[in-house]
């Protein structure tokens, strides 16, 4: 297939790798328009750019694709079918309907459960058994068009945002080039989705990580896991951000939420709503990374601190 491929952060760039690996002629890649970052704010290349000018592919980057100009820019390009991972921006009927076979979205979510931004932190967040990725044919909502292709993936008891990603994201790539076979096979029927069973989850931002220590031990340990590796859950200690990389739920009975207890040389916990969470991993502000530990040898911890 003749493909135009639309993308921008690391969770695309597999899945663009195996569509050329695949065969398919990848005619343009679009993405998002080259960031600043640093102090000295250079421009920087988002993951699928670099991916695109590595194979000599052409790249497109509008401020706005809904602008009629790209469009019409777009159209020259004859696509098959327009491949679209985590792009960040809603397109438009003029795009959604332009190719022959549409606009296929690959989706870390088993739809019509997460819809929206981050469906990865939040299947750890909230303790599901199963995630997976979702093939879909784009329509002019957010995530609304019909199921193409579905592959679940089990989580790991200890599974964190950032391994679920990586896991999805190959899951995606493959699963995507079956897509693309069915389509142009005939063999896939799309089959819409129940919207009476849809949920949406935000966006995540920095202060969601702040700890709420009156939640039980359980749901805060999965917070830790869902957020690592960004935003990270976080509390304060000293007036300096705390960043606590991982975790066991263990039990503690009768202290306020948030008190530090059994503090010894490798490990302390503290306390929450319900049960307490002992700390394995984390990072004050201005320190590096470090087990618990090591971060004991150079930081002094009292029990009965709150945090």
């Amino acid at each position: 297939m003749r493909v135009v491929f639309m993308g921008t952060p690391d969770f695309a760039v597999g899945t663009l790798k195996a569509i050329i690996e695949a065969g398919h002629d990848v005619a343009a890649v679009v993405t998002q328009p080259d960031k600043p970052r640093g102090r000295s704010k250079s421009l920087v290349f988002s993951p699928v750019k670099e991916e695109a000018v590595a194979h000599g592919i052409t790249v497109l980057q509008p401020e706005r694709a809904r602008d009629e100009a790209f469009v019409e820019e777009l159209r020259t390009y004859n696509a098959d079918v327009i491949v679209v991972v985590a792009f960040g921006q809603l397109l438009p009927a003029s795009i959604i309907n332009m190719p022959r076979y549409g606009c296929i979205n690959v989706h870390a979510s088993l739809l019509p459960k997460y819809r929206g931004a981050s469906p990865i932190q939040w299947a750890v967040i909230d303790g599901c058994e199963y995630s997976g990725v979702t093939t879909m044919k784009m329509d002019e909502g957010l995530d609304t068009g019909d199921i193409l292709m579905v592959e679940k993936v089990k989580l790991d008891a200890k599974e964190t945002g950032g391994s679920l990603f990586d896991r999805l994201s190959d899951v995606g790539a493959h699963l995507l080039v079956k897509t693309l076979e069915g389509l142009e096979a005939g063999t896939i029927t799309p089959v819409k989705q129940d919207d009476s069973e849809s949920t949406y989850v935000k966006m995540l931002h920095k202060s969601f990580g702040k700890m709420d220590f009156n939640k039980s031990a359980a749901e805060l340990e999965r917070l830790i896991r869902g957020l690592n590796p960004w935003p990270s859950a976080y509390t304060v200690y000293n007036g300096r951000t705390l960043k606590i990389w991982k975790a066991a739920v263990c039990e503690c009975d009768g202290l306020e939420p948030g008190t530090i207890y059994d503090v010894t040389k490798k490990s302390f916990s503290i306390a929450c709503g319900n049960g307490g969470i002992k700390v394995l991993e984390l990072q004050l502000e201005g320190k590096k990374r470090m087990d618990t530990e090591s971060f004991l040898r150079g930081t002094a911890v009292t029990e009965g601190m709150i945090l």
